[in-house]
């Protein structure tokens, strides 16, 4: 028996985490296999997410979403360059047309890269770009990049470490362990979830100058 990407509730009896990418509706949401979420469903966790604003949500393969985190996309703000942010055009009854894209503050899609564990009740804003391997850390309020292997925390989210050294991160980064089959994938386990990361390091280089 295979894990199977197309399953929604991967524990059995147990409908509070699920696979999120068979459970997708809007097409502006893209998530890659085996990325699972701790609740019954995705797609409430991700507002004002509009149409009109040509955004995306993308996130890739492996990620672990905890409870309560939140994508805020681009349609959550306002206009910002002229005297009021209030949203008349939104609103019933008030005489002005909707603003050109080019005078709210769109920042594009928000993309989340894979192998990323996003803590319990996090934000991440519009725009934002996680880099793969990243940690989230619990309520915090991600407005700015975050690079591969990095640990943030807080409101607004700093960096607190990177997860690995230099050389570390970029042979993760070369061998791309989420690209690979589930075959491949199930004989790396021990290598992916080694403590001891000197012989980590090793098997990585073996298995790439192989």
């Amino acid at each position: 028996m295979y894990p199977n990407p197309n399953t929604i509730h991967p524990i059995a009896g147990y409908d509070k985490e699920i696979y999120v990418k068979p459970t997708i509706t809007n097409p502006s949401i893209i998530v890659g296999e085996f990325t699972y979420i701790a609740d019954s469903e995705f797609e409430s966790h991700v507002s004002h997410l509009y149409p009109w604003n040509d955004d995306r949500l993308i996130i890739g393969k492996f990620c672990q979403i905890a409870a309560g985190v939140e994508f805020v996309m681009n349609g959550a703000n306002h206009q910002m360059n002229a005297i009021s942010t209030f949203p008349f055009y939104t609103l019933e009854g008030w005489d002005m047309a909707p603003p050109a894209l080019s005078d709210l503050p769109l920042k594009g899609d928000t993309i989340i890269g894979n192998d990323v564990w996003i803590g319990q009740n996090a934000v991440i804003l519009p725009g934002v770009h996680i880099g793969n391997g990243a940690i989230i850390g619990a309520n915090s309020v991600v407005g700015s990049h975050v690079d591969d292997y990095t640990i943030v925390v807080g409101n607004p989210a700093k960096v607190l470490r990177k997860r690995f050294d230099d050389e570390m991160i970029a042979l993760l980064l070369q061998f791309q362990w989420w690209d690979k089959s589930v075959n491949e994938i199930n004989s790396l386990i021990p290598v992916l979830t080694c403590g001891d990361l000197e012989q980590a390091r090793a098997e990585l280089k073996k298995r790439l100058n192989g």
